[in-house]
């Protein structure tokens, strides 16, 4: 799925990365918790996440992940936007909680980074 594509249909702004809606996304992460972004995120996955502040640019710049979405309506502070400029990290805004923007996304074909965790 294009990310132009998952602009409209989580009827979003897109707030930074005009240039790359027609990257293609295959999956998704959702997460508050940037150590599971960490520890679960794959490389090219869309991260969905409540927290609007620059770590959450520099968690998906370190993990390689191709945009953010940001649910329940969040906007990122100046400094995540610039960061994400600067990154070249698309920034998008969805008024849906996390759990609607999951479903959504999974039901358009966007699969999950990873579907469970193991136990040792």
């Amino acid at each position: 799925m294009r990310l132009g594509e998952i602009v409209e249909l989580l009827e979003a702004d897109l707030i930074v990365g005009e240039d790359k809606l027609d990257m293609d996304i295959k999956s998704a992460f959702a997460a508050d918790l940037m150590s599971d972004v960490f520890a679960f995120a794959k490389k090219g996955s869309v991260l969905l996440t409540g927290l609007t502040d620059q770590i959450v640019v520099r968690t998906a710049d370190a993990m390689g992940l191709s945009a953010v979405v940001f649910v329940r309506g969040k906007r990122p502070v100046e400094e995540a936007v610039e960061l994400a400029t600067k990154k070249g990290i698309p920034l998008v805004s969805t008024r849906y909680i996390m759990f609607e923007t999951s479903g959504r996304l999974f039901a358009k074909g966007i699969r999950g980074a990873i579907t469970k965790v193991e136990q040792d």
